[in-house]
């Protein structure tokens, strides 16, 4: 896919580049990927009134240290019900790159943006290989919740390892990846169990990237949490 413009009613505190070329059409890219992109005519699915509770998004940021200033990335933003969460997090100092593949998906954070009057999120217009996040070293966290399985197409497996690639490079030094999705099986609601994100996958395909998994814990009832940075040298390496 390709670039975007989007009308928007306020101010971005940071320049997007343009991209090149006429976007694709949702639907269209939808079908090239298999069907992995999650449609965006059933966003309302996730908008349970109780996603707060199982998802515990504070804990997530907590465990991501993302704080007052910081800045981060959304990838598969979707809606933006987590980027608006993030936003708010790092407040008016703090910058939040909502990253998606689709336009719908985009227009649909940036009213979500717009209603709650936040000056901090910038939407950018990923590919499935690139999220077109920013210069290298900028981010001090990258957060992709729920959208690892449509990333990973095991058809292209090069496409996720550029995509890491490109979130390596984008991170500051002590820079986090936080990967979140729903524990293996079919509990709780997220997607049928092979569509579900194995934990195991996970760690394997980010360490491929030279990222080393930090710490991985369970969020009950539904999710886990992995979190990834740059390895840590040892004294005598130095």
């Amino acid at each position: 896919m390709t670039g975007v413009v989007i009308a928007m009613s306020f101010v971005f505190l940071f320049f997007i580049p343009a991209f090149p070329g006429p976007p694709a059409f949702p639907a269209l890219l939808a079908a090239q990927q298999g069907g992995r992109l999650f449609p965006p005519q059933d966003l309302s699915l996730l908008e349970a009134p109780d996603r707060e509770d199982w998802q515990k998004p504070d804990l997530i940021m907590d465990e991501l240290q993302i704080a007052d200033g910081s800045r981060v990335a959304d990838l598969g933003a979707g809606g933006g019900w987590f980027t608006i969460r993030l936003a708010r997090r790092v407040g008016p100092n703090g910058v939040v790159f909502a990253e998606d593949v689709q336009e719908l998906m985009l227009e649909a954070t940036t009213r979500r943006v717009e209603r709650e009057r936040l000056r901090n999120v910038v939407p950018v217009l990923g590919t499935q290989s690139d999220p077109r996040l920013p210069a290298t070293g900028q981010l001090d966290a990258v957060l992709i919740v729920g959208a690892f399985h449509e990333m990973d197409d095991t058809t292209r497996p090069e496409q996720i390892r550029t995509l890491l690639q490109h979130v390596l490079r984008a991170l500051k030094p002590q820079g986090r990846l936080g990967v979140v999705d729903f524990l293996p099986g079919n509990g709780g609601p997220g997607p049928n169990r092979e569509e579900r994100a194995d934990p195991e996958t996970v760690i394997k395909t980010v360490a491929d990237v030279g990222l080393t998994l930090q710490k991985r814990e369970t969020i009950p009832p539904f999710m886990y949490l992995l979190v990834f940075g740059r390895p840590t040298a040892a004294p005598g390496e130095r």
